[in-house]
C-alpha cells in the first residue's frame, strides 16, 4: 500500500480536467469531525468522484468501482452505469466510446487516490485498505447509491459501507463518524452536514440502517434548503429529466413513513 507512482499521463488529464471542469467550493468543512471519517455524499454521475479529487480538502481516498480499473470489464460496466438509458438510435455510438474510455479510465482510476472496491469475496480487502488509509489520517470517500430511488432528488443506498466502522472499532477502539455529503454541480458546490457515530453497541444490522437513513435524510435536508436548481441524478438520464431541489408533499410524506416504520 505504498506511495502511487502518478504516471505523466494521469498528470496530464488531471491538469486538462481542473482547467475545465468548474471550480467547487466547499462548505460545511466545519462539520468535518477533526478525526479520520467516512464521507458519504450523492454520486451525480461523474461529478461527485471528479468534484472530490479536485477539490475535497485535506487527504482523502474515494472508493472506486473495481470494473472501471480492469481494461477488460470498463466496456460492459461503463455502458450499463453511464449510458443504457441513451435513445436507441444513438446507443451504438455510446457503445463504442465505452470501448475507447476503457485504457483512459484504467490509468485514471489506478493513479488517482482511490480504493479498489470488489463487489464479491474480494470485499475483505476493500475493507482492509480503508481501514489501513483510515489509520493514516485520511478521510475516506463513498458513494453508495444504486439504482433504486429513494426520493426525487437521491438514489438508495448499499448499506454494507458502514461495516468499516465496525472492523475500524474492533482495530482502534474509536467509534467512526460518518458525513453527509450533497454535490450541487449547478451551484458549484458542494455541502457537508452534521456528522454520525456508529454505536458499537447495537447490533451492526441496525446500525446500517440507522446511518444510511440519517445520511440520505440530511442530504435530502441540504439539497432542499438551498436555492433552486437541478439536481444531478445518480442515473445518467438526459438533462431535460434533471430533478428540481424540491420535495413535493408525497414524496416528504413518504420519507416520513418510512422513518416512523424505521423507528418502530
Amino acid at each position: 500500500m505504498g506511495k502511487r507512482e502518478n504516471s505523466l499521463f494521469y498528470k496530464t488529464v488531471k491538469f486538462i480536467v481542473r482547467v475545465f471542469y468548474p471550480v467547487i467550493q466547499v462548505e460545511g468543512t466545519g462539520n468535518l469531525p477533526g478525526e479520520p471519517a467516512i464521507i458519504v455524499g450523492n454520486h451525480t454521475q461523474m461529478n461527485g468522484p471528479i468534484a472530490c479529487e479536485l477539490y475535497f480538502p485535506g487527504k482523502r481516498y474515494i472508493w472506486c468501482a473495481s470494473q472501471m480499473m480492469h481494461l477488460k470489464e470498463v466496456p460492459d460496466y461503463a455502458y450499463q452505469d453511464f449510458w443504457s438509458r441513451k435513445p436507441k438510435a444513438v446507443r451504438w455510438v455510446f457503445r463504442l466510446l465505452s470501448y475507447l474510455i476503457a485504457p483512459i479510465s484504467v490509468c485514471i482510476f489506478t493513479h488517482a487516490d482511490t480504493i479498489e472496491v470488489c463487489r464479491d469475496r474480494r470485499i475483505i480487502s476493500t475493507f482492509k485498505e480503508t481501514e489501513a488509509r483510515l489509520s493514516e489520517g485520511a478521510d475516506v470517500i463513498i458513494f453508495p447509491e444504486y439504482d433504486k430511488p429513494f426520493n426525487p432528488i437521491l438514489y438508495d443506498f448499499q448499506e454494507g459501507f458502514v461495516d468499516i466502522a465496525r472492523l475500524h472499532y474492533k482495530r482502534t477502539g474509536r467509534q467512526l463518524s460518518f458525513v453527509p455529503l450533497y454535490i450541487a454541480p449547478a451551484l458549484k458546490k458542494m455541502y457537508l452536514g452534521r456528522p454520525i457515530t456508529f454505536c458499537a453497541e447495537n447490533p451492526l444490522q441496525e446500525e446500517r440502517k440507522r446511518i444510511c437513513d440519517y445520511l440520505k435524510r440530511e442530504i435530502t435536508e441540504m439539497a432542499c434548503s438551498l436555492p433552486p436548481h437541478r439536481v444531478v441524478p445518480y442515473r445518467n438520464v438526459p438533462k431535460k429529466e434533471y430533478p428540481m431541489n424540491i420535495l413535493h408533499d408525497a414524496d416528504a410524506e413518504k420519507e416520513v413513513g418510512s422513518d416512523e416504520k424505521a423507528g418502530s
